[in-house]
């Protein structure tokens, strides 16, 4: 299976807005937005950020199928990365093969990962790319981010 990462296009955000507002899906993610099945927040959720020129947003490809997202961003003075797998395809080593992938295109160091503290699999994906943990929280960081049903996360760096 061959990963490519490209950017994202229009044509896949209803795939991604039908993958983000799964209910097993924003179980596992560690921040959400407030209500992941409004398509008018997740429209306005993307618009920012791809009009955020600090930010970068990739779409994934397994075998040219668009099968997910991988970003970074700055929060509150800290580079992060974030991943998003369809649900269908989850199991399938795609995270921790576009994430390496995507690791080699972003440039800051270091850079830090969320996970849900119930989120083994995407615990995993983190570790293997050499992120390691460095504390947990149990609040939201932004007034706007929804928590998962997890009340904590833990904080991981590479």
């Amino acid at each position: 299976m061959a990963i490519t990462l490209r950017t994202l296009t229009d044509s896949d955000l209803d795939s991604l807005f039908i993958w983000e507002s799964d209910p097993r899906a924003v179980q596992m993610a560690a921040f959400t937005r407030a209500n992941p099945s409004d398509r008018g927040e997740f429209d306005a959720h993307y618009e920012r950020v791809r009009n955020d020129p600090s930010a970068t947003l990739l779409a994934i490809d397994d075998e040219a199928e668009f099968v997910g997202t991988v970003a970074s961003f700055t929060m509150e003075g800290k580079r992060e990365v974030s991943y998003w797998i369809a649900p269908a395809r989850w199991g399938q080593g795609l995270a921790s093969r576009a994430l390496r992938a995507f690791l080699a295109i972003e440039p800051t160091r270091p850079i830090y990962g969320r996970v849900a503290h119930h989120n083994a699999a995407s615990a995993k994906v983190l570790a293997r790319a050499g992120f390691v943990e460095v504390g947990s929280e149990t609040a939201s960081r932004q007034e706007s981010a929804r928590r998962s049903p997890s009340a904590s996360t833990a904080s991981i760096t590479r």
